[in-house]
């Protein structure tokens, strides 16, 4: 068995897990100072775009394709490689197909899907240069059509936020802030099977835009005097709806934020892309993202034995900025037992994983790690 990965930033956390199958493994990568070429057992350097990676599969001859890219720039050309591979060749490609990754991509998109299928997302308006002072109710949201990680999202609290913002950028999409809990949840589905995984704890809304990268998150999803029960299973199953009806394929993620005023969830948006949330859900339910993209890929993938293996346990994840160690490395990206940790992410940006028994057993974890959570908090 043969497979060919696509970008190589995020290949150290699939490499263990070939090379323990067997898997032979070809990486394409546009940067040659990229980490990580060195864990396949060949690679190859090429431009940009689908055009190389699409003649380096063939000629290897290889039984799948796995695209690892996680930002959204070279979705909608993955896939249109999916579509002639599946196509002409028969050979599948993890990954969305082009009328779900056109809408994922596009925030304005995302919203009428939405509200076409009756799905709860906050309220909003396209605005023009111009409407600045038209606007009455704040705090709101501001966004682009593209962009993601927070990009050129701005919190306006008046008018003249929003002339500022509409200066620079000529247009908007204008949300209504949500006060609230935000979530996110991966959704596995492939041959028509669809699996969503477990709801993430990503930390409160906040009227100065922090990234929850830079927050300490927890799964599963656990509330105070809500059914966590309940809550975790009414947001799978708007995750498992979502993805059917836009009909993504490999591995998606869901944002979502509880309302603090009603307890409803409202959508935000659909990444179709491996989540920055895998660690947590490799954590806390044993089941890891991009090594299913991986069984996707040879065949061997089953709904089903997905959700007979999942576990439960709890999970915490703590940015660390730089932590000592010499754990971050491929060769340390699996949870071993109960009680373990990861640490993964590149220099200035590292976070630490932890995989307890419960929650206690995660912050005791902490404590040995001589992690400061209040100060992170």
């Amino acid at each position: 068995m043969k497979l060919m990965f696509i970008g190589a930033r995020l290949f150290d956390d699939v490499a263990l897990y070939t090379k323990n199958n067997g898997i032979s493994t070809v990486l394409t990568e546009s940067n040659p100072e990229s980490p990580n070429l060195s864990l396949a057992d060949s690679h190859y350097i090429v431009p940009r775009g689908m055009e190389h990676p699409r003649e380096i599969a063939i000629k290897e001859d290889v039984d799948g394709v796995v695209p690892l890219i996680g930002i959204d720039g070279p979705l909608f050309d993955v896939a249109l490689l999916k579509e002639e591979l599946e196509r002409d060749y028969g050979l599948p490609v993890v990954a969305s197909p082009p009328d779900a990754v056109s809408v994922s991509g596009d925030k304005v998109k995302t919203k009428k899907f939405l509200v076409e299928n009756n799905i709860r997302t906050p309220e909003y308006n396209l605005i023009n240069s111009g409407q600045g002072q038209e606007l009455n109710e704040f705090p709101l949201v501001l966004k682009q059509a593209q962009g993601q990680g927070g990009k050129d999202i701005k919190i306006a609290l008046s008018p003249d936020d929003v002339q500022a913002y509409l200066e620079q950028y000529d247009s908007a999409l204008a949300e209504r802030f949500l006060d609230g809990i935000e979530i996110s949840i991966e959704i596995l589905r492939w041959n028509g099977q669809s699996v969503p995984l477990v709801p993430v704890y990503k930390g409160r809304t906040t009227l100065n835009c922090i990234h929850p990268l830079h927050k300490i998150k927890k799964a599963p999803l656990n509330v105070e005097n809500i059914d966590t029960h309940e809550l975790n299973h009414t947001i799978r199953m708007i995750a498992r709806d979502i993805g059917e009806l836009m009909g993504v394929e490999g591995t998606s993620d869901l944002d979502l934020i509880l309302n603090q005023a009603d307890n409803e969830t409202f959508v935000l948006e659909i990444n179709t892309r491996p989540s920055g949330t895998r660690y947590l859900t490799a954590a806390s339910c044993g089941i890891n993202p991009l090594q299913e993209m991986v069984d996707m890929a040879t065949g061997s993938w089953s709904g089903d034995q997905v959700v007979k293996q999942r576990k439960e346990y709890f999970a915490l994840e703590i940015p660390v900025g730089d932590y000592p160690s010499d754990r971050n490395s491929y060769q340390f990206r699996e949870f071993q037992g109960e009680n373990s940790w990861i640490i993964h992410g590149p220099k200035n940006h590292q976070r630490i994983t932890i995989r307890g028994k419960d929650e206690s057993n995660a912050f005791k974890t902490a404590g040995k790690l001589n992690l400061n959570l209040e100060k992170i908090q």
